[in-house]
């Protein structure tokens, strides 16, 4: 099966929600934003570009350890299986991407992280219940 791997260095946008499927398996969704930059020669300056935002999901015991040490705003470097979902509600298209996570981590770009090996399994988690709503883009 081919799969598309990829990385993305972003922002956390929406705070790390853990939720439990109906099998008991832990997934913690949050949503990355990565916005490009360049150099404008002209102005003598970085300029941002557009951001993307990304619905990143992570399982199992990658769920525990990013709801446990990733919070809103931190910088990331997130690498997993894209996956582009389109559908249409209304009359309307929308496109969402996600990433599937392998491996997240602070980007130490842009601070620093300290690692802590675990033992045993992350927190207890939370009893099942249905995940958040994923939120579409609408596309022209």
């Amino acid at each position: 099966m081919n799969e598309t791997l990829v990385t993305v260095v972003g922002n956390v946008a929406t705070e790390p929600e853990m939720y439990t499927t109906a099998t008991g398996v832990g997934v913690t969704r949050f949503r990355l934003a990565t916005t490009a930059r360049r150099w404008d020669s002209e102005r003598g300056s970085w300029t941002d570009g557009a951001t993307s935002f990304y619905t990143v999901r992570a399982w199992r015991t990658l769920a525990g350890h990013v709801k446990e040490s990733v919070g809103l705003g931190e910088p990331l470097v997130v690498q997993g299986r894209l996956k582009i979902r389109e559908d249409e509600r209304d009359g309307r298209r929308y496109t969402a991407a996600e990433i599937e996570a392998v491996a997240v981590g602070h980007d130490l770009a842009r601070g620093v992280a300290r690692f802590s090996r675990t033992s045993a399994p992350p927190a207890t988690l939370p009893e099942p219940s249905a995940p958040p709503p994923v939120p579409a883009v609408a596309v022209p």
